[in-house]
């Protein structure tokens, strides 16, 4: 019991630091992230006793230069090389004024909500679509009275609709895979729960954006600078992987700029420069929340927490809960939704076999209870990604986060009242 709080006691260290002091100080940028991390980072080495320093420092190092890690580093770098050029090139403001002609004012909101469900949908995959839209959400924040926060909140929402129903998501495959039934199967049974909360939230974000006005003057639409944001979508939509479509981006607003004069083969390097400069505090947050959760798990912390959930169940429906509760925690934990689905998945089956919970409905809390919880912590790559490409500090989305919270909220309510009854 106490070795297993130890090993745990380095998220407790970051949460004080971070979130306590800021709370208390009404600021949430007085504590910077880096430091939080920082502190709680030289505290899991401190602890982990019983090892050489030397050993301590390369579980550490191990942890943070994972293939996953490096793979979620090298996105960040494209990102921000892509986001930037694109800005400098003018495309940002390009693709604004197309969506504000395009759009009513009081449909933005609700637009973009929805832009981000369907391409999330169609590309499996919440980081390649925060990328696509949070720029322009951002822009049309500037044009329009919407919270920025709000609107990139609709945006990270969005994402997580097609990263937990895509067929091709990562989290998907690996629910089914772990809980050995097919991808159709566990697709129906999400899709009871998830896209009446869809729509639910749509409904919300029209009557959200209902009041929204903007200052009608003459827009000229420049189509040839939309074009590098177009050509990211539909190579997103058809599958592409998501570093070809960042790099793909890069070259055509790169090239674009060019041809327009928006700068020279140097500005454009400049340009890059500074794109990849500005993801620095989110590379060094992934560096360090992946080398401290590594220790966490070295420790026994994870171990710890899958052995007192599973102690007292009972009943399918506390099994339900246990898997829920299971990998909502250790997505915490690793701050991956993907990795917390692989780490409990065999444990899940086990138990849900136990209990006779159907593999279909175990599959789909697996997959909604982590995307959930990733969608709302504000250290996941998704969130971090968002605020930087946004330029705000990501507790400042949390409040905003709607979808993931009701979607929550909804699947607990699904495990409590047997639904949908006939997977349950």
């Amino acid at each position: 019991m106490k070795k297993g709080l130890i090993a745990l006691s380095p998220l407790l260290v970051f949460i004080i630091l971070y979130l306590v002091t800021s709370i208390i100080a009404r600021d949430f940028y007085k504590v910077p992230i880096t430091v939080a991390f920082m502190a709680a980072s030289i505290y899991a080495v401190t602890i982990s006793g019983g090892i050489p320093l030397r050993k301590r420092i390369n579980i550490y190092s191990k942890g943070a230069g994972t293939s996953q890690m490096m793979l979620m580093i090298w996105i960040f770098i494209l990102a921000g090389a892509f986001a930037n050029t694109a800005k400098m090139m003018g495309a940002i403001d390009a693709t604004v004024n197309l969506t504000l002609t395009l759009l009513p004012a009081n449909m933005l909101l609700a637009g973009l909500f929805l832009a981000a469900c369907f391409i999330s949908l169609s590309i499996g995959t919440s980081v390649g679509t925060i990328v696509a839209l949070t720029p322009i959400a951002a822009g049309i924040a500037n044009h329009t009275g919407i919270s920025l926060p709000v609107i990139v909140g609709a945006v990270v929402g969005g994402s997580f609709f097609g990263d937990n129903l895509s067929f091709i998501s990562d989290t998907t495959i690996v629910a089914t895979s772990t809980q050995e039934c097919k991808l159709s199967d566990k697709f129906r049974v999400n899709s009871y729960i998830v896209i009446p909360v869809a729509v639910i939230m749509l409904i919300v974000y029209l009557f959200m954006g209902i009041n929204t006005q903007i200052q009608k003057q003459n827009i000229d639409i420049e189509f040839l600078k939309v074009l590098p944001y177009l050509i990211v979508l539909v190579t997103a939509i058809i599958g592409m992987n998501v570093m070809a479509v960042l790099t793909l981006g890069l070259l055509f607003s790169g090239i674009t700029g060019l041809c327009h004069g928006a700068f020279d083969i140097y500005g454009w390097m400049k340009a890059m420069g500074d794109g990849i400069l500005g993801m620095g505090e989110l590379i060094i947050i992934t560096i360090m929340a992946g080398g401290l959760l590594e220790l966490i798990k070295y420790n026994g912390g994870i171990d710890f927490i899958i052995s007192h959930l599973t102690r007292r169940i009972s009943s399918k429906r506390g099994a339900e809960l246990s898997i829920a509760a299971l990998v909502s925690f250790v997505n915490i934990c690793t701050a991956n939704n993907t990795v917390a689905i692989l780490t409990v998945g065999s444990i899940a089956k086990n138990i849900g076999d136990r209990f006779g919970v159907d593999n279909r409905k175990c599959a789909s809390i697996l997959d909604t209870f982590s995307c959930m919880m990733q969608g709302i912590i504000p250290y996941g790559a998704q969130m971090l990604m968002a605020a930087g490409l946004a330029a705000i500090n990501p507790i400042s989305i949390v409040p905003y986060l709607f979808y993931p919270f009701l979607l929550g909220i909804t699947a607990l309510f699904a495990i409590l009242f047997r639904y949908p009854k006939r997977y349950s």
